[in-house]
């Protein structure tokens, strides 16, 4: 039974920084990426970020590039996602998801198999 659990956030002031972490558990195997996405309030869900567990390959969208950074722990079946220079429109709920599949699927949700309980970030002086 695959599980993911995040962790990490909290209230940080504009240009602060804050480190998630998505535990995953139950996967047999390393063909699946994490992805972390996030969804404000009456909005669709946004993809963030992806890492493919085996090649380490990372991909971000525009609206994070230069300022969040995905990183992966394999020996503790762990993913990151650093986040500095934070906007208070970074300010929701973000949730990290997997996707069985060697390659990262790209940010429809969808696409991904399993997901998380998301973690609230807030950006706010």
């Amino acid at each position: 039974q695959v599980q993911l659990v995040e962790s990490g956030g909290g209230l940080v002031q504009p240009g602060g920084s804050l480190r998630l972490s998505c535990a995953a558990s139950g996967f047999t195997s390393d063909d699946y990426v994490i992805g972390w996405f996030r969804q404000a309030p009456g909005k669709e869900r946004e993809g963030v970020s992806c890492i493919e567990r085996s090649s380490g390959n990372t991909y971000y969208a525009d609206s994070v590039k230069g300022r969040f950074t995905i990183a992966k722990d394999n020996a503790k079946n762990t993913v990151y996602l650093q986040m500095n220079s934070l906007k208070p429109e970074d300010t929701t709920v973000y949730y990290c998801a997997a996707a069985k599949s060697w390659y990262c699927p790209g940010y429809y949700p969808y696409n991904y198999d399993y997901w998380g309980q998301g973690t609230q970030v807030t950006v706010s002086s």
